[in-house]
């Protein structure tokens, strides 16, 4: 048998269990007895990870020999894109299946008001009560800040069984062992180390040993890593033959050997995970996830350059949102596959509910905005149902971000400017660097999608940024020249 004929029969099966269900009254989420033969999901999300960060997506410096062999296995998205241009609202929108005005996670959290709500049901607990074992490894970042019960957010409050490192920190004092500076404390961290430990080595040994636990059982293994985000930090070895290929090499778009070996530190990873699941027998039967939060860090020294898009993390444009993305499912995917259809965050969640023949929970499906990505990962030709992408951030960053909302309605993409009110309008397929604004040549276009942006936003219940008040000191004194 093979394995999309094996997938098919345990569809079947499951099936018949919900009937027997149904007629007896149907739990909360229907919960699945454990199995060997079922699929496993391993997510892995790369923070502030430019569209061009790794070999198959483009780079000239960047060394990714095991991501570029997981993109020949699996299927490579062109325009995957990422929820927000900042970590936390794509970190909510992968663990919701909602957009982030809904999830109210809406910037990167930095103190009490914003938190991932436990009213939300996360895919970890979804999979848990479908009889999976769970565990998170790396970055949670959806934690209330300067909350007095800060850690009942973390994840072990939200559906895993095993959290390693996760909590309230958007970055590590230091990527070197024991991780922490005077300001910024991980945790909760695996015990042992020594000097000179790497963090993202280290975190791939807890998920190594956690994959060999569980290696009988079906599994839900996310693993954000805290790489490639700030301090900009790699091992020296690393650093060292970087270096060496930037003097041998001449002139490059990407240039800093440090975030270089960096994205060899998440290859690395990525290389040892899928050789540990080959080695224990249990590939063809694991579902891997690999995209990142937000795009590149492209300002304040370049440590990359997500060229040719424009601008990166924390701006409007696309060089904030696109990301590169691979998923491999083993049996079912076209290997070395690639699918140019527009995909994002949210679409995660329903994706691995289908993938697992585990509905979940229907109240919280009714409210979840992403749509499920198995129709293209079977064909890559294949078409999703016409639907707009959105976004909205009311918020301002360093990155160059105001306040905006934006959409991609198939080759177009509108960006709204909440504070001046003013629309920019592209054409991706002509146009991917975001440099022909075509507001003022196609005015009824723009028109027609800025009102669906407002219809989303009202619809969305999205909590706008506050008008500023004048200055009064500031008018008193223009009055008087």
């Amino acid at each position: 048998m093979n394995s999309i004929d094996w997938y098919r029969k345990c569809v079947k099966a499951m099936i018949v269990v919900w009937v027997v269900l149904a007629a007896m009254g149907s739990p909360r989420v229907v919960e699945a007895a454990p199995d060997s033969s079922r699929l496993n999901f391993i997510f892995l999300l790369v923070d502030d990870w430019g569209w061009k960060d790794a070999g198959c997506f483009g780079s000239d410096l960047y060394e990714t020999p095991n991501i570029d062999r997981l993109a020949a296995q699996g299927m490579k998205f062109t325009n995957g894109y990422a929820a927000c241009t900042v970590c936390s609202p794509t970190r909510a929108a992968v663990m919701s299946g909602k957009y982030p005005p809904k999830t109210g996670v809406t910037n990167w959290i930095s103190g009490p008001t914003m938190k991932l709500r436990h009213s939300e049901v996360t895919i970890a607990e979804a999979l848990k009560a479908g009889g999976y074992k769970t565990a998170h490894i790396g970055k949670w970042h959806l934690s209330p800040r300067g909350a007095k019960d800060v850690a009942s957010y973390d994840p072990q409050h939200q559906g895993f069984d095993i959290n390693i490192a996760g909590n309230h920190w958007g970055a590590p004092g230091s990527y070197f062992h024991p991780y922490t500076t005077a300001r910024k404390t991980m945790g909760p961290l695996p015990t042992g180390g020594k000097d000179g430990d790497f963090l993202t080595d280290r975190l791939t040994d807890e998920a190594v040993k956690i994959i060999s636990d569980w290696k009988g059982e079906p599994f839900f293994l996310y693993f954000p890593y805290y790489a490639v985000h700030t301090p900009i930090q790699g091992r020296p070895d690393r650093v060292a033959k970087y270096k060496k290929s930037l003097e041998a090499a001449g002139k490059t778009q990407h240039r800093n050997a440090t975030y270089a070996a960096m994205v060899e530190g998440v290859d690395d990873s990525v290389g040892r995970i899928m050789k540990h699941l080959e080695s224990l027998g249990i590939a063809d039967r694991t579902v891997i996830f690999l995209t990142g939060d937000n795009g590149g860090l492209d300002r304040k020294g370049n440590p990359t350059d997500n060229a040719p898009l424009r601008a990166g993390k924390g701006s409007a444009y696309e060089g904030g949102v696109r990301e590169p993305t691979i998923i491999k499912w083993p049996g079912v995917t076209p290997a070395g596959s690639v699918c140019d259809e527009p995909i994002i965050s949210v679409d995660y969640y329903p994706t691995m509910l289908e993938m697992a023949a585990i509905p979940g929970d229907a109240k919280h499906n009714a409210q979840v905005d992403g749509v499920s990505l198995v129709s293209v990962l079977k064909q890559p030709k294949a078409r999703l149902a016409q639907r707009t992408l959105y976004w909205h951030y009311p918020h301002s960053h360093g990155g160059g971000a105001k306040p905006y909302g934006a959409l991609r309605d198939g080759d177009m993409r509108l960006l709204r400017f909440y504070g001046s009110g003013k629309i920019e309008l592209y054409n991706l397929k002509d146009d991917i660097s975001e440099a022909n604004d075509l507001a003022a040549r196609m005015p009824e276009k723009a028109k027609a999608l800025n009102a669906k942006l407002s219809a989303w936003l009202k619809a969305s219940g999205a909590k706008m940024p506050r008008a500023r008040k004048p200055n009064a000191n500031k008018n008193r004194k223009n009055k008087t020249k």
